[in-house]
């Protein structure tokens, strides 16, 4: 009777997770997986891309604040592009993210110009403001988001898919570290 409920099996997300192309690469352990080569000519070609014109409902006028949508879309295109990595990640995703993020930051402005409390419309007593809720919900979308487009430059970049900070900074040093006991 429990195989015809569908509860076995397995979970998505279960298991080891991939290694990244890079590590592989520096730990010279390509010998059991070959690596996924993509094909796609002259690469000359590929950098000469610009950025998409994004779609309309990235640049509408708002009723509050600015929404900046198309200015962070180009910044995670660069980023993409930087890594050879735009050809991968379809543009919807980036669209997606890049409008998710801009409603992020509209909210964080809304609270800051409104307060974090609110009055109740019926009683008149103080709720927490819906902008807190707003906000909390758009983060966790925009973070589920960049996790993807993450993710896929983490599994096809071959070159530092970081940010490239300052080696020197201790900051970066400490995070760019492996814990003791991985190899």
């Amino acid at each position: 009777m429990a195989g015809t409920v569908g509860s076995g099996g397995k979970r998505s997300g279960s298991g080891r997770k991939k290694k990244p192309l890079a590590e592989k690469l520096i730990d010279g352990k390509m010998h059991r997986t070959p690596i996924k080569v993509l094909d796609f000519g002259k690469i000359e070609d590929l950098d000469a891309v610009q950025v998409p014109k994004p779609r309309d409902y990235l640049i509408n006028r708002q009723k509050q604040g600015e929404l900046i949508s198309a200015d962070i879309r180009a910044e995670l295109w660069k980023w993409l592009k930087e890594r050879k990595c735009a050809h991968l990640v379809p543009m919807l995703l980036v669209d997606q993210y890049s409008q998710t993020y801009s409603r992020w930051i509209q909210s964080e402005e809304a609270r800051s110009e409104y307060g974090a409390l609110s009055k109740h419309p019926t009683s008149g007593n103080p709720i927490a403001s819906p902008f807190v809720t707003i906000s909390q919900n758009e983060n966790k979308l925009a973070l589920n988001l960049w996790n993807q487009i993450y993710g896929v430059v983490r599994e096809n970049c071959s070159k530092d898919y970081g940010y490239g900070g300052d080696p020197d900074d201790p900051m970066e040093r400490l995070l760019s570290k492996k814990p003791r006991g991985m190899s």
